[in-house]
């Protein structure tokens, strides 16, 4: 999957792009019709939870979204990318029963 990945206040390792870029690969064996994502990484200001994932995913009539946040960028993309699943299996439902 074409995937951009922008990090915001901070400078990714290698390391962690890798595990965004198979993370979200995961995502084509619920529905192989992605046609392209965006991650925005963020890292904030505030408490335990000051990281941010927000994942977009384009797939044919509409874009998916899930922002999740956690102690560590790993934890949060781990969420963002269990409740992106979710939404494609209700995408895919909903088309197989059209």
């Amino acid at each position: 999957m074409k995937l951009q990945i922008h990090s915001i206040h901070f400078t990714a390792d290698k390391k962690l792009l890798d595990f965004v870029q198979t993370k979200t690969d995961k995502l084509e064996k619920f529905f192989n019709h992605v046609i392209d994502g965006e991650v925005f990484l963020r890292l904030n200001n505030s408490g335990t939870n000051n990281k941010t994932a927000e994942i977009k995913l384009n797939i044919p009539g509409v874009q998916l979204f899930a922002k999740e946040e956690g102690a560590t960028f790993e934890g949060a993309v781990d969420n963002a990318v269990k409740e992106l699943e979710t939404q494609l299996k209700k995408r895919k439902e909903k088309l197989i029963k059209r």
